[in-house]
């Protein structure tokens, strides 16, 4: 009997063989990854290569790589540009623009999902209907307010018509994030004593911060990279964006191709930090909401 005992303990288990149709799916699946990488990552990759080319070697193609490495494109664009007060113009606007949206934003996504209100329906189709026209066709009405108001040629103009911009995905975003939070726990606070707004502020903002990191980093990126309204609104590099003002490098009789990569370079590097830094909250907002518990 003991010896029956111990073979059981010592038998060999019998460990199941791999099908090789599934390492090949895998294999497949990861090369499929890798080529969406590479393909994401290749423009990227293309503007740091002729960032550190010297000038002579941009103008040719072959070789790809550089023969010869050179800093002095970065160099070039602090010294030559004032490349450094238009980053700061950048991270002014669309900083203040990114608070002033998500102040907005989440009161009215807060309102809209939880209070009564009448004609929600209507309001929202009103504030997705306004984010449907073409900035394009706002361009020479917007200019004429923001110069009559005394604001062109200053980073105030940008901020107030970044903000009208994005308030409507803010808004219609958030209004599903907070429909997503259950309303049992509104009236909980509610019958703790909590008035709207204590319980907007304490229970249903903090539910919904990673919705509200998400959006907040849809509206910096968007601000970041606007170029149409900062062309017509700025005119001096004291209120000069990071896009028009890589735009306006050229000069008359030449294409600083090497600055104006080094410059994209640089500028993309804020953005690259700012998703690796929120990455979780990133993903965990735009993944709410997916399974319901």
């Amino acid at each position: 009997m003991l010896h029956l005992k111990l073979s059981a303990c010592f038998k060999p288990t019998v460990q199941k063989r791999k099908h090789p149709m599934n390492t090949y799916k895998k294999l497949g699946f990861c090369l499929l990854l890798l080529l969406v990488a590479l393909f994401c990552l290749a423009p990227l990759m293309w503007q740091l290569l002729i960032s550190l080319k010297p000038a002579s070697q941009i103008t040719r193609l072959p070789p790809l790589l550089p023969q010869t490495i050179t800093g002095k494109h970065y160099v070039s664009i602090f010294t030559q540009h004032p490349f450094a007060g238009i980053i700061l113009n950048s991270i002014i606007v669309a900083g203040c623009t990114t608070a002033l949206s998500m102040l907005f934003g989440t009161t009215a996504a807060f309102a809209l999902a939880k209070l009564k209100l009448k004609a929600k329906i209507v309001i929202l189709g009103f504030i997705l209907s306004i984010s449907m026209i073409p900035p394009i066709a706002t361009v020479s009405p917007l200019y004429l307010v923001i110069r009559a108001i005394g604001l062109r040629d200053s980073v105030w103009a940008l901020i107030l018509t970044y903000t009208t911009f994005s308030l409507p995905l803010c808004i219609w975003v958030l209004t599903n994030f907070f429909k997503a939070i259950p309303d049992e726990l509104y009236l909980a606070a509610r019958v703790d004593g909590c008035t709207p707004f204590q319980a907007f502020y304490k229970i249903m903002l903090p539910l919904a911060a990673p919705g509200v990191f998400a959006t907040a980093i849809l509206v910096f990126i968007f601000c970041w990279n606007e170029f149409l309204f900062a062309l017509t609104f700025t005119t001096t590099t004291a209120s000069r964006t990071i896009p028009v003002g890589i735009a306006l490098f050229p000069g008359l009789h030449e294409m600083p191709w090497g600055d104006i990569a080094a410059a994209s370079v640089v500028v993309i590097m804020p953005l690259v930090i700012l998703i690796l830094v929120f990455q979780r909250r990133i993903v965990a907002g735009l993944t709410a909401g997916a399974i319901k518990g």
